[in-house]
């Protein structure tokens, strides 16, 4: 079992955790008023590679939840820092939303059609037949490519969306390049979060509902993982993994029972 009341610092995956599409989960609101309440470090870490700190901080206050943008970090976030830190200056072309292309952008980075240093991949409606040949051809070509984060799928109100992975795949098939993923479990990622907190290994715990980012994020970074059953996985889903999560409960609202 994990002592909550003793832990410092809070890592919180949002979709599956938090809310589903547009709705809030059940728990999530009492969860983030005694994060808030017991001024606990919290950090919500999402492989959401499509939306700004603003937007998510505006989707939690539309459902009723205040929380303030610097308490959101993504993997479009960590993806522009990877880019920054490997290659200041460099030209990419995206594949993404506003969340990815203005991380890259902030993060001192320009867009390249012809032949970009990087092929960076995020979700995102831009995403069609013609985009994906362009960004084949710009890989056969020797640009690199880079995925915002290795989820296969995420959750929706009515089912799953194919995620990140997915998309890259077919990339990956018909060029025989491998992606690199800059999002979750990536420990430089989980790095980030701790440092972004203030706190160690020992004092954190990580949240999330699914093994293969999240809960194998955590046991490698050696901080305490919760599972939570609302999202993707159900309780059957660990016994197909090696590692096991720390504790595994309903939902967030369970930690503060």
């Amino acid at each position: 079992m994990i002592d909550f009341n003793e832990k410092k610092g809070f890592i919180c995956d949002m979709d599956g955790v938090i809310y589903h599409g547009n709705r809030l989960l059940p728990g999530a609101k009492e969860f983030v008023d005694w994060l808030q309440r017991e001024e606990k470090e919290y950090l919500f870490l999402t492989n959401n590679s499509g939306m700004t700190q603003k937007e998510l901080q505006q989707k939690l206050l539309r459902m009723g939840l205040d929380v303030p943008e610097e308490h959101f970090y993504t993997s479009a976030l960590a993806t522009a820092e990877f880019l920054k830190a490997q290659a200041p200056g460099c030209s990419v072309y995206a594949l993404g939303e506003a969340g990815l292309l203005n991380a890259l952008y902030d993060a001192g980075l320009t867009m390249n059609d012809v032949n970009p240093d990087y092929v960076v991949i995020g979700e995102g409606k831009s995403y069609s037949l013609d985009t994906l040949t362009k960004a084949v051809n710009l890989v056969r070509k020797g640009a690199k490519l880079i995925g915002a984060n290795s989820d296969v799928s995420g959750p929706i109100e009515n089912g799953i969306a194919p995620a990140c992975r997915a998309l890259i795949a077919p990339i990956e098939m018909a060029t025989g390049k491998h992606a690199y993923f800059c999002g979750k479990p990536n420990p430089l990622m989980m790095r980030t979060g701790l440092r972004l907190l203030g706190c160690h290994s020992e004092e954190a715990v990580i949240i999330g509902d699914r093994m293969d980012t999240d809960i194998v994020a955590g046991t490698e970074s050696g901080v305490a993982t919760v599972l939570v059953l609302s999202g993707i996985s159900d309780e059957n889903t660990p016994s197909q993994y090696a590692y096991q999560p720390t504790v595994i409960l309903p939902g967030v609202g369970d930690i503060v029972k």
